[in-house]
């Protein structure tokens, strides 16, 4: 179960379907410079953009101590759209960490072996449709004793929401939208300086709008690899 606190109250959820766009940059040039980054971690590139990689449900997390394989591993900040039992959609945060490691050797693989932290607030996406471009997605990394920043950029570097609901596969539509019970991460900005893993990652998708954010931290208890 998932919970988050909204201005309209508590929402509470059972996932049922967790996807991830792959490769949801709005500029191409973006998204050449993100398979580019990934191809020198040995990630062959996709047969076409975006794609929807499916994953299960019970990766979900909201805690803030994570347990990982190995050290291979990193996060990515992304906006994460929710519909919920009735199919009204929101939004929230949620990191698409990833094993780098198995990512050279297939990328749905690599993404199911990773829990996928997630915030525990969220926004009626109606409240922002509007100015979704303007929201500022960034995130943060610990590196050699210091917090650095690791991605900064808005949502205008990514597909806007019409049209990344219209290029969904059936299987996780409804109409115009979104399944119910259904957790989409919709994709990532670069990150500032290569792919690189962290003990501690944090994430914020910040509405300079209506002066408001959503936030979330996570630690990464790293379990040694049985050889």
């Amino acid at each position: 179960m998932l919970t988050f606190e909204t201005p309209q109250g508590a929402l509470i959820m059972k996932p049922e379907h967790l996807a991830i766009a792959g490769w949801a940059g709005r500029d191409q040039a973006g998204v050449q410079h993100h398979i580019e980054e990934l191809a020198e971690l040995g990630v062959k590139p996709p047969s076409s953009v975006p794609l929807f990689y499916r994953a299960s449900g019970q990766l979900l997390t909201q805690d803030e101590n994570v347990e990982m394989l190995g050290g291979e591993g990193s996060g990515e900040a992304e906006v994460c759209l929710v519909s919920d039992s009735e199919g009204r959609l929101w939004v929230t945060l949620a990191s698409d960490h990833t094993d780098r490691k198995l990512e050279a050797v297939g990328v749905a693989e690599s993404k199911q072996l990773c829990a996928k932290p997630v915030a525990s607030q969220a926004w009626a996406l109606e409240e922002i449709r509007d100015h979704w471009d303007s929201l500022e997605l960034s995130s943060e990394i610990e590196e050699n004793g210091h917090t650095v920043t690791y991605q900064q950029g808005t949502l205008a570097e990514l597909l806007d929401v019409d049209t990344l609901l219209a290029k969904l596969p059936a299987a996780l539509k409804r109409g115009a939208s979104l399944v119910p019970n259904t957790l989409l991460l919709c994709g990532t900005v670069p990150a500032i300086g290569g792919i690189r893993p962290s003990p501690r990652f944090s994430m914020t998708l910040n509405d300079p709008v209506l002066n408001r954010r959503l936030s979330h931290v996570y630690s990464v208890i790293e379990l040694e690899v049985a050889q």
